[in-house]
């Protein structure tokens, strides 16, 4: 009958146990109760969009969790798989030392694998490979510090993601006082005029149209790219722009209703919009396994790697900037067509020169402005930015507090400094203007990205208390006519 090992549960103090059990069970729970105060609290501002959010974080969780239920179960199994021993020194992301023993015989040792962590029986389970002469497919410790990564991972990019949002969201409340002027504005013309056509603002229309469409070199392509790309660091979107893009919005989607509450439509957006960024999708798992196959030793993947969210960042921040400019550059051309053809029409004995020129259209949405007329992958490359710069930062702390920071596989000091700057400039960056910049510009699609509930301007001002009370007096006032009908 073969001995037992000493270190099993078995022979482990019953309050050992059961200590550690109920701490790792009281945690779990604390952190399900606060989920779940945190949905009902949602539910009771009714933010849907950001309970939808919230619903979506506990499906990661649970695919994170069955991820490492699978990695626990099947550890025994995958460790017990023996490869060829020239196959496990191929493509390593540390390189081995080669030791040569005076009898001859070569000897690997690993510098990566200095720590004191060793897990339950380790040497029963790799050991049958090295009597056969080969090495196991994942050493127990491996997997353990692959379920490690995988827990960070998931950990960082939700953290990161709710940063992000939370910033952004700031920076678009800011725009508030703007609304709040338009709306204001709107009301007083429709006071003096007594009609609904209330749209355009002059003033503010024609600064847009002078600053992101007049100009000739404007319409060299490269021009025009170059100072989309050094926009989105300044003003990333300015009074006059947000009054436009609104007109042009309430225009096409809304025409009856020009106070219609357009700030409120881009949070409610951006919310549905933070439901699909902070889960995980399919496609962003694919990276990390062909990111995991790339890190090998001397190529300084991290590196290299770590400029690609900043280079895609700025991408689409001057695409957006790009797309405020020809929006401004089409409604130019068409007013220019529109004064050509009406001086020929009217003689100069009837009206002067500068009495032809009329007010300004007012922008047109249109999907053909984005990449591939589609919107919705602007949303898909913001999503792979911040997944890719939450796996540059989680996967540095992984390996700071796994290998330490002299690890091979941490890379020189002068790689490691440049990575968490730019890391920290995509943070700022998409908090503070691409993200703004795509809540706002994206609803220049030809379709309405959120369809909400068709309320007027009176009740998209109230609260969902005064909402109530006028929704429960209208019913008490139709109560009796109701009773008459029942009656006939």
């Amino acid at each position: 009958m073969a001995l037992e090992h000493t270190d099993s549960l078995v022979y482990t103090p019953t309050w050992v146990v059961a200590t550690v059990c109920f701490i790792i069970v009281l945690i779990s729970l604390c952190v399900e109760r606060t989920l779940h105060r945190l949905g009902k609290l949602l539910i009771r501002k009714r933010q849907d969009e950001l309970f939808a959010a919230l619903q979506k974080l506990k499906e990661e969780l649970m695919l994170l969790g069955f991820i490492s239920l699978l990695l626990t179960v099947f550890q025994g199994l995958i460790s017990r798989i023996c490869i060829p021993t020239h196959l496990s020194n191929f493509m390593l992301p540390c390189k081995k030392s080669n030791i040569v023993h005076p009898n001859g015989t070569e000897h690997y040792s690993n510098p990566a694998a200095n720590n004191s962590q060793r897990l339950l029986f380790e040497d029963t389970n790799s050991g049958h490979c090295l009597h056969e002469g080969k090495a196991p497919l994942l050493p127990l410790e491996a997997l353990h510090q692959l379920h490690i990564f995988i827990f960070v991972l998931a950990v960082v990019h939700v953290i990161f993601c709710v940063t992000i949002m939370t910033l952004g969201a700031a920076r678009i409340r800011q725009w508030k006082s703007w609304e709040d002027s338009v709306r204001n504005e709107i009301k007083s013309k429709k006071g003096l005029t007594g009609g609904n056509d209330a749209y355009v603002h002059n003033t503010d229309h024609q600064d847009f149209l002078n600053e992101r469409g007049a100009g000739y070199w404007r319409k060299a392509a490269v021009v025009s790219w170059m100072m989309s790309l050094f926009k989105q660091f300044y003003a990333s979107v300015t009074k006059s722009e947000y009054k436009a893009m609104r007109q042009g919005f309430i225009k096409k989607h809304y025409p009856d209703d020009p106070e219609y509450n357009f700030h409120h439509h881009v949070m409610q957006t951006l919310a549905v919009d933070f439901k699909k960024v902070i889960g995980v999708s399919w496609y962003l798992w694919l990276f990390v396994v062909v990111f995991l196959l790339l890190n090998v030793a001397g190529w300084n993947t991290y590196f290299w790697l770590s400029f690609l969210p900043l280079i895609l960042l700025l991408l689409v921040g001057a695409k957006l900037q790009h797309i405020i400019t020809r929006l401004a550059q089409e409604v130019v051309v068409e007013r220019n067509i529109h004064d050509h053809e009406a001086q020929l029409q009217v003689t100069e004995t009837k009206r002067d020169n500068h009495e032809v020129h009329e007010a300004a259209p007012p922008v047109k949405p249109s999907d053909d402005y984005f990449w591939f007329s589609s919107p919705a992958l602007v949303l898909i490359l913001i999503h792979f930015i911040l997944f890719q710069n939450s796996f540059e930062i989680g996967f540095f702390f992984w390996i700071l507090f796994t290998y330490g920071f002299h690890s091979c596989i941490m890379d020189k000091l002068g790689f490691i400094i440049p990575r968490l700057i730019v890391g920290l400039i995509v943070q700022v960056l998409c908090s503070y203007s691409t993200l703004p910049l795509y809540a706002i510009v994206t609803q220049m699609g030809s379709t309405i990205k959120f369809k909400e509930p068709f309320k007027s301007s009176e009740e998209s001002t109230r609260g969902p208390i005064e909402a109530s009370q006028i929704q429960m007096q209208s019913m008490a006032k139709e109560s009796p006519q109701s009773a008459q009908n029942s009656e006939f």
